[in-house]
């Protein structure tokens, strides 16, 4: 059996799509996913994330499952379309007070919330405007991360920018086989790189300027 450095952390993840359902309720935006989901043919069955794993209703059983399995930490991801449903600065506070409640009761059963800002669901609205093609998606991006960061310092130190871009541009953006289907090639796909790695130095800068003890990083299994 490997040993484990002392300090080692073992805990659970998620993503929002993936696990929370509740996609109408508490004034969330729709995302990329829930029109790719929705668009026949596109995923097999023509499955949604519509309820999922209804973890909107069902999060305080989901951290006690993970207090009961002994884990130290828990990396979920915030829904950008709860937090900013029009893509913009215009923040919904039933989405904040949704994530408080997670974290609060995360803290109480001694659980250290890692936070993931972005798990692939960019809101429609950002989407319409271009996405990942408009140089503007990474700057409303890091003022999403920066209205986090200060409305969760002190509770919140570990923040992941984005999670692999890898999948969210080569799959989404270039293959066509993810959320939002696209197939680019040439300068428009390259755009999407681009701009999702500035997305990502602009978030680490705002989330700094918030709160100087925070740890930033981004999640990737491949080069970025």
């Amino acid at each position: 059996m490997a040993d484990f450095p002392k300090g080692f952390l073992w805990g659970a993840a998620s993503a929002s799509y993936q696990i929370e359902g509740g996609v109408n309720e508490g004034g969330r935006g729709r995302s990329i996913w829930d029109v790719f989901a929705h668009t026949p043919g596109r995923i097999k069955n023509d499955d949604t994330g519509d309820v999922a794993c209804d973890s909107y209703h069902r999060w305080r059983e989901d951290i006690q499952l993970i207090k009961d399995m002994g884990l130290g930490a828990y990396r979920f991801s915030v829904a950008w379309p709860r937090i900013a449903p029009k893509g913009n600065t215009d923040w919904n506070q039933p989405g904040f007070d949704y994530c408080d409640g997670i974290v609060n009761a995360l803290l109480e059963a001694g659980i250290e919330p890692w936070v993931t800002l972005y798990h692939w669901d960019l809101p429609q609205a950002l989407e319409a405007k271009g996405g990942w093609q408009n140089p503007e998606t990474a700057h409303v991006f890091a003022a999403y991360a920066e209205k986090m960061a200060e409305h969760f310092k002190g509770r919140v130190r570990r923040w992941i920018t984005l999670n692999e871009p890898q999948c969210f541009i080569g799959m989404g953006c270039g293959s066509g086989e993810h959320a939002p289907g696209l197939t680019l090639t040439g300068a428009a796909y390259k755009a999407c790189w681009r701009n999702a790695r500035l997305a990502h130095v602009l978030a680490a800068d705002a989330i700094h300027r918030a709160d100087q003890s925070s740890q930033v990083g981004l999640s990737s299994t491949g080069n970025v």
